[in-house]
């Protein structure tokens, strides 16, 4: 590329340096993208970028693969029931083990070999999550087609979130990473799942942006067609796509944690593809985006003939986000 293109290349991000330098984006790895190597290097790589820019970043992770694999290290089987972790005494010992140990050590370290002064935190720490345990679900197997009481155990729901501790980090130049456990007003450690914790952090810190960092490309209309990428949705089409089928399994309780960030006042949500380069970069500093963004109500093209990624209020003129 010439000198000439390389420049321009950068001026076309100083309107969206402009537009969110100095604000929180709250981004949500999922556990994959958390294994030590060069898929998590990169994601360090590209969240170094934005701490430099003045953006404020917090993190929160998953560690739902890790935990399992060391589950059955230990002898134990997982018990997993229409996609969810039971988790009793023996699995909370592992989850404690798995989450604030061993994946929030990697992703702290992997930010700092990108020279990002972060720092790891579960939920419990400074009182950020409380939590009750969930009481008996009643849920049915689509695997085996049963509907039966289940008993969590050690699983927790959010009651309230407290963002005093990330708040004091943030301000002395730190990046939080936070990993999916909470306790409840008396102690008792609880395993909740990490897209609630992530989207009522992202609406209780007023973040301006919420990222799903995962191992799909976004929201796609036909789940078997790479090429039926929704780059650009609001919660109406959302819906008719769950209503259609089009979206099911594990994707839904990830976009019900998007829909509720919304609904709670974050503007923009976006889903992307961690394990493509640079596309969390791509999403933030160019206006075509590199996966799905999210807003509550999608605007008529007829009303402003604006790109999806338009500016926000008082960058008028700029193709910003």
């Amino acid at each position: 590329m010439h000198v000439h293109e390389r420049l321009q290349t950068l001026r076309t991000a100083i309107p969206y340096i402009r537009a969110y330098k100095s604000r929180v984006f709250v981004i949500k790895f999922g556990g994959r993208l958390c294994e030590p190597g060069k898929v998590l290097d990169h994601l360090a790589d590209q969240i170094a970028l934005l701490y430099q820019v003045g953006i404020r970043v917090v993190i929160v992770h998953g560690g739902g693969e890790q935990a399992t694999a060391l589950s059955k290290r230990l002898g134990q089987t997982p018990n997993i029931v229409a996609g969810r972790r039971v988790t009793d005494d023996q699995a909370l010992e592992i989850v404690k083990m798995a989450f604030a140990g061993t994946v929030n050590t990697d992703v702290v370290a992997a930010l700092r070999r990108a020279h990002v002064p972060a720092v790891g935190l579960t939920g419990i720490d400074g009182g950020m999550l409380i939590a009750r345990r969930r009481p008996l679900q009643r849920i049915t197997d689509p695997s085996r087609g049963e509907t039966t009481d289940v008993d969590f155990g050690h699983v927790g729901d959010i009651e309230s979130v407290s963002v005093n501790v990330l708040t004091q980090a943030l301000d002395g130049g730190f990046v939080p990473v936070v990993c999916a456990l909470a306790a409840d007003a008396a102690g008792n450690v609880l395993n909740v799942n990490a897209d609630t914790i992530a989207s009522r952090i992202a609406v209780e810190i007023d973040a301006a942006k919420y990222f799903l960092v995962t191992t799909v490309d976004g929201v796609l209309h036909d789940r078997n067609d790479a090429g039926s990428l929704q780059t650009y949705i609001d919660l109406d089409g959302l819906t008719e796509l769950i209503e259609s089928g089009a979206i099911a399994g594990g994707m839904l309780p990830k976009l019900a944690a998007c829909s509720d960030a919304l609904r709670g006042g974050v503007s923009r949500v976006h889903i992307i593809n961690g394990l493509t380069p640079d596309t969390l970069l791509g999403e933030v500093f160019t206006n075509e985006g590199c996966g799905t963004l999210i807003v509550e109500k999608r605007k008529a093209a007829s009303e402003d003939g604006a790109a999806p990624y338009e500016a926000p209020a008082g960058e008028a003129g700029a193709a910003t986000p």
